[in-house]
């Protein structure tokens, strides 16, 4: 094992559920707020939609998840080994036969995804 590697293992978060592309997910983000006083805060804001596309592996893993708010289409790209993530829960598998849903974008209508077992 070269030196890349062993500091790269120690980077890697264990503590994750196994999620897939078509999955929602619910990811738990830690947000720093300063307020009037200058006092900082972390407070924990949930961001829940599909899961459009993992790209990368080891450190560099990244994710995209998906959601509708109102009628815009919000869409956020998370490393998965990010120190701002604090919890992700899978709420719904999905079973899809593709690798990224760029589709989901074009369609304004709810994603019919069939739910995996």
């Amino acid at each position: 094992m070269n030196l890349v590697d062993k500091i790269t293992k120690k980077q890697i978060r264990t503590d994750l559920p196994e999620f897939r592309v078509g999955d929602t997910v619910r990811v738990d983000l830690k947000i720093d707020e300063v307020d009037s006083n200058g006092n900082k805060k972390v407070r924990i804001q949930a961001f829940e939609g599909l899961v459009m596309a993992i790209k990368g592996s080891g450190v560099s893993k990244t994710f995209t998840v998906r959601k509708v708010s109102g009628n815009v289409g919000v869409e956020k790209t998370l490393p998965v080994n990010s120190p701002r993530i604090d919890t992700i829960v899978v709420t719904r598998k999905g079973k899809v036969r593709r690798a990224k849903l760029n589709y989901i974008r074009k369609s304004s209508k709810t994603p019919k995804i069939k739910e995996r077992v």
